[in-house]
């Protein structure tokens, strides 16, 4: 049986690891190619765990969350209402005034480029948000 490590205690990056190494399935995989993309599309990106074990990347504000399902993968944009979405990524929570989210199943394939942009212009939100 394998041990799961402590989820009290580390780095939320080290946090953010052992969920990954946890899931040991699709949805460890799916989180590590997001949470890749994360860092591609933004390197400044702060990595954070919160609200009792959901991964959160920031930048001058929330950008995103990580959050895994028995059958989903979902990333969810904190002002994903606010963001262009010109690929049509946000496929989830689209009835409320300021989130958005991207269910991902097993075997989706990700528009990288695409995932990359939106990331980007949520960043860019948030500078501007922070700005003013």
């Amino acid at each position: 049986m394998k041990k799961s490590r402590s989820k009290k205690s580390g780095s939320p990056s080290e946090l953010i690891d052992a969920r990954i190494e946890d899931l040991g399935d699709w949805r460890g995989e799916m989180l590590s190619r997001l949470r890749a993309l994360i860092k591609k599309a933004d390197p400044e990106v702060v990595e954070e765990w919160k609200w009792r074990g959901t991964p959160v990347w920031s930048h001058d504000g929330l950008i995103c969350t990580g959050e895994t399902y028995k059958n989903v993968v979902k990333m969810t944009f904190a002002k994903g209402a606010s963001l262009k979405d010109p690929s049509g990524l946000f496929n989830s929570s689209l009835e409320g005034n300021a989130r958005r989210a991207i269910d991902f199943h097993e075997g989706d394939k990700l528009d990288e480029e695409a995932l990359k942009a939106l990331i980007r212009a949520a960043v860019a939100l948030n500078k501007s948000s922070a700005r003013g």
